[in-house]
């Protein structure tokens, strides 16, 4: 009986330190979600900071009576553009907007699933002069990002499988904190892998004190306990910012100005709130009255660090992960130096 309790207790702990154990080895990736090739300078700044993997976004999926199931948003990568990429691993990603499903049954998604295949493998090739398909990026995973609901999980199930079987490459699915805290009633995708998305967790208009991008306090609301999923878990992470523009206490659109620049012409009102002082134009293309609202969104270091410490401690994380930023502009290397950016990838093997 001594014998059985001993080999109990090493087998428990066993258990325990497989179950917890350390990050080993992060690699570095960003999204990027733009319509348009990705700059020269851009891709100067990833490979300094030793990224190794792009997420990009080909097209997304949406639904009409007229069409049926369409994409659009469609980006093209370009020969040129892949080439200085280099030795970066592409993984494309598909939006597939969640309100398709009601409309489709088992054999429009069949066939949706095959456009969907058909679609990444023309835009991973192009045709030359002789009519022969170049290669323009190799792949071994294709990403689908999906707001799945309850009621749409069995159809999107099923369109995964079908892409899967199709492609025969690796499926991954980004995963918002709510399916993944309630798997028992969300259910977990058929996939290899999923992609921890840890922002947008409060719709912008709702809470207007509160940081929509990423709020802590929120965050801990998913993160309350450690727990394993089943599948693997990659990180994602948000480095973008944006400005909520509201007209008579009316919201009006999004912009992309940064803090900095809001100041330029508005002046603070409280936390996240600023007050247009004087009629502004925006790249000749959004006017401001003096007057307006906006509301400014960013994700400071601190704050970014402060998820990073929370996610060590309530996911079960492998020892190799992918952490990647969303998403990849210009902008980004400016409201944080390299290092940081660097901080975000290394925090999680410390």
């Amino acid at each position: 009986m001594k014998k059985i309790s001993i080999v109990l207790l090493i087998s428990a702990l066993f258990f325990s330190c497989s179950k917890n154990q350390q990050v080993e080895n992060v690699e570095r990736a960003f999204y990027y979600w733009k319509n348009s090739p990705i700059e020269t300078e851009t891709i100067d700044h990833i490979k300094k900071l030793g990224v190794t993997k792009l997420y990009i976004k080909l097209f997304e999926v949406d639904y009409s009576q007229v069409r049926g199931n369409f994409p659009y948003a469609k980006n093209r990568p370009g020969q040129y553009e892949m080439q200085a990429l280099d030795s970066i691993k592409i993984v494309p990603v598909i939006f597939i907007k969640n309100g398709i499903f009601q409309y489709n049954d088992e054999n429009s998604l069949d066939k949706l699933a095959d456009n969907i295949v058909f679609l990444i493998n023309k835009y991973s090739s192009e045709e030359n002069y002789s009519e022969e398909k170049m290669k323009i990026f190799d792949y071994e995973e294709i990403q689908i990002d999906c707001d799945w609901t309850k009621s749409t999980k069995d159809k999107y199930f099923y369109l995964l499988k079908k892409i899967k079987a199709l492609s025969r490459k690796k499926i991954s699915v980004t995963l918002r904190l709510y399916p993944y805290k309630y798997p028992e009633i969300m259910g977990v995708p058929p996939v290899d892998k999923a992609t921890l998305m840890c922002y947008n967790l409060i719709k912008p208009l709702v809470y207007p004190t509160k940081n929509s991008i990423l709020d802590i306090a929120e965050l801990k609301k998913y993160l309350d306990e450690k727990k394993s999923y089943p599948l693997h878990l990659d990180i994602s992470l948000p480095t973008f910012y944006w400005t909520q523009l509201y007209q008579n206490n009316h919201f009006m659109g999004l912009m992309e100005l940064s803090i900095n620049e809001v100041k330029s012409f508005a002046k603070s009102t409280g936390p996240l709130w600023y007050t247009v002082e004087r009629d502004t134009s925006i790249d000749y293309e959004t006017y401001l009255k003096a007057g307006d609202q906006l509301k400014c969104e960013d994700v400071p270091q601190k704050t970014i660090n402060e998820a990073i410490a929370l996610i060590k401690n309530n996911v079960d994380l492998g020892k190799n992960i992918t952490v990647s930023l969303f998403d990849l502009d210009n902008s980004t290397f400016k409201q944080y130096t390299n290092e940081e950016i660097s901080d975000f990838y290394s925090h999680f093997t410390k």
